[in-house]
């Protein structure tokens, strides 16, 4: 996390990713994404959620096979 890396509410991740505040709590309470506690209130930094975002991101058909066999995309 850097110095000027927005931190979002739990409702606003929610909305960066399309999901309820549910998902982002439980992504919170099972440590599987960064959060930085300020008291009570709990905030997501951007960068964490980009790297949520891409770890998860699944490679295509042509990227795969490219990766395979040494090639460039």
């Amino acid at each position: 996390m850097t110095t000027t890396d927005r931190l979002l509410t739990v409702e606003e991740a929610a909305a960066r990713l399309g999901t309820g505040t549910r998902f982002i709590r439980r992504l919170i309470a099972e440590r599987r994404i960064r959060y930085v506690k300020l008291g009570k209130p709990v905030r997501v930094p951007e960068s964490a959620l980009a790297a949520y975002i891409a770890e998860r991101t699944v490679p295509t058909a042509a990227e795969t096979r490219a990766a395979r066999y040494g090639k460039a995309v």
